[in-house]
């Protein structure tokens, strides 16, 4: 397990490059967090480290965005209006778990008995104080 403090949304993104940087084809990333904690910021810094150059935002409803990168396909997922698990399988959820590319999912925690359990969690945690400080914990990625 990792816990990285971020201090503002920069730092964030820079951690989501790094983090890039690490993983294999088919990695599933389960991200949770309250509202504004960075979850968006830090899938913009995974897009960069992909080369993607496209401006990213967060799929609330669409329920997912899909960005060619240089050597994956990402796939950003926004579960936080889903009323009903059945939206996500009209959409091809289960297929894009099971595909070679990278799926970052924001509000895991809602769908939790879908996740896979090899899947790389990663909470956001806004610190006390008002500050732009981010405590971010990664749990699966040390096994890579």
């Amino acid at each position: 397990m990792w816990e990285i403090i971020t201090n503002n949304e920069l730092e964030t993104i820079e951690l989501g490059e790094k983090i890039a940087g690490r993983l294999n084809k088919g990695d599933i990333l389960a991200l949770s967090g309250d509202l504004g904690t960075g979850k968006t910021a830090f899938v913009k810094g995974i897009a960069k480290g992909f080369g993607i150059n496209d401006y990213i935002t967060s799929p609330t409803f669409t329920l997912v965005h899909s960005y060619k990168g240089t050597e994956f396909e990402l796939h950003h997922f926004d579960v936080y209006r889903i009323n009903d698990e059945e939206e996500l399988f009209e959409i091809g959820f289960e297929e894009y778990l099971y595909e070679d590319d990278i799926c970052v999912i924001e509000w895991a925690d809602l769908i939790k008995n879908l996740i896979p359990n090899h899947s790389i969690w990663i909470y956001f945690e806004r610190l006390e104080g008002g500050s732009d400080q981010r405590r971010i914990t990664i749990k699966g990625l040390e096994e890579k």
